[in-house]
């Protein structure tokens, strides 16, 4: 029995290696996460959750946390373990840091000092106890939960991760490795083997998906910083400007505004590049007659927007390029107009669908046939630009105070290279809905009169700066 309880704090012990710079500080107040914990321990009541944090970066790139864990608990550091433990109500966090380190990383003295204090988990205990711990819980639960799907770093989401990781890795002939948190799992089953090791996943992001008012407040400062970047973008758009440059544009504005990067790599399709959903390669330059699709959002304290812009790269509309804006505006405020709690994404398809025959746009319906199916909607955001959901019911959905999602109105006509996408990040309040995204130019009006100001690039080429 020594020798087991040996081995298994050697195994834990092995997460205790520290490499790379780390996100200082906790996004949120202590009692936000110890909430979140709490409305997790009310959906595991008959066990206990192990979720492990994120490993130390390989390389000097920036620790990231891993979002379900962040949600968790927050803590700042690599190789941490939280357990959430529903019988004794009480979370133990687990890591291993000394002051020194913690000051070297860009981390709170005070996080060492008084882990407790500092992230409201009940008890701290250091990383090589975590075996032990373990081996002890087990004897008193017959329940353990845990993430069976990958974890979310930055930019990505855990299901298409793990479809990612399935095709490559898993599936491969030549490589069958499980996920870290499918060997986590083959771990737990093999040295506990009189528990039952249960997946936790849904349970989690079941609760990701009704925002908090703490966690609104984050996701509207990053739609301010998109907004703003996609303004500042806008103005320096001009026919013979090339879309690397545009993206440089962006990015920088993103980072004026406090962003650690962005959501996705941002989205620039003009000409050709509209059949392609998502297209980042920036290799055209602009030309008089293109119109373009900005399709981009900041990464800003580990929240994420998704925000989409359409303009004519002349700064002139078209009668053509007009004329499609401005049925997809049309039909992109038939959806706002409708949203509010306690309506389904199918119901407010109908009344979508309703404005649409009003409108006498009938020729339109089958390019609106998806948008009037879901509502606008196209995916829940958050901590994710594709945010997590657990159990989703598809149209059906009823729309809930704390939803947050991307309303995307999408149309093409490829073989005249317009492409029109207008979306907004929208949040369901207790009444109705707030457009985070609110501030961009959204008439045809509206953009002509923002392109003729002077961009960054147009202003950076008068002083000979570039």
């Amino acid at each position: 029995m020594k020798r087991r309880r040996l081995l298994l704090a050697g195994w834990a012990a092995g997460w205790l290696a520290l490499a790379g710079p780390l996100t200082a500080g906790l996004t949120f107040e202590a009692g936000e996460y110890a909430a979140r914990r709490a409305r997790f321990m009310e959906k595991i009541p008959d066990g206990a959750a192990v979720i492990l944090g994120a490993s130390a970066p390989a390389s000097d790139a920036a620790f990231r946390q891993g979002h379900d864990f962040a949600y968790l608990a927050g803590a700042p550091v690599p190789n941490a373990c939280l357990v959430v433990d529903a019988l004794r109500k009480e979370s133990v966090l687990f890591f291993t840091m000394t002051e020194k380190d913690a000051e070297a990383e860009g981390i709170p003295r005070d996080f060492v000092r008084d882990p407790k204090a500092f992230t409201g988990v009940e008890r701290v205990l250091p990383a090589d106890q975590l075996g032990p711990f373990l081996a002890g819980l087990c004897q008193r639960t017959k329940t353990l939960y845990t993430m069976f799907r990958p974890e979310e770093l930055g930019p990505e989401n855990s299901n298409e991760k793990f479809n990612s990781l399935q095709r490559t890795m898993t599936l491969n002939a030549w490589d069958g490795r499980l996920t870290r948190e499918l060997q986590f799992v083959r771990q737990l089953r093999d040295r506990f083997p009189q528990v039952e090791v249960k997946d936790c996943s849904a349970l989690v992001w079941e609760l990701r998906k009704i925002k908090s008012a703490a966690e609104i407040g984050v996701l509207r400062r990053a739609a301010a910083a998109g907004v703003k970047a996609h303004r500042a973008l806008i103005r320096s758009t001009r026919p013979g400007v090339t879309e690397k440059s545009l993206a440089a544009v962006f990015e920088f504005a993103c980072g004026l505004e406090g962003a650690a990067g962005q959501a996705y790599s941002p989205i620039i399709m003009s000409g050709k590049n509209h059949a392609y959903g998502h297209y980042h390669a920036y290799d055209r330059v602009l030309k008089s007659g293109d119109f373009v699709i900005l399709d981009a959002g900041p990464d800003l304290a580990d929240y994420h927007v998704d925000i989409s812009t359409s303009f004519p790269a002349s700064g002139t509309f078209s009668a053509r390029q007009k004329e499609l804006y401005e049925i997809a505006l049309a039909v992109h405020g038939a959806c706002l107009k409708s949203y509010r709690p306690g309506i389904s994404f199918k119901q407010v398809g109908e009344k979508v669908a309703a404005a649409i025959k009003k409108k006498g746009l009938d020729a339109y319906a089958r390019d609106f046939a998806g948008i009037v199916r879901y509502g606008g909607y196209n995916h829940m955001i958050g901590l994710a630009t594709h945010d997590v959901t657990g159990r989703f019911a598809g149209p059906d959905e009823v729309l809930a105070p704390g939803m947050v999602f991307a309303c995307d109105i999408q149309l093409f006509r490829l073989e005249e290279e317009i492409g029109i996408r207008i979306e907004d990040t929208i949040a369901v309040t207790e009444s109705g809905f707030e457009n985070l995204s609110s501030g961009l130019p959204r008439t045809a009006a509206e953009i002509e009169a923002l392109m003729k100001e002077e961009g960054i690039l147009q202003t950076l080429r008068k002083k000979a700066l570039i």
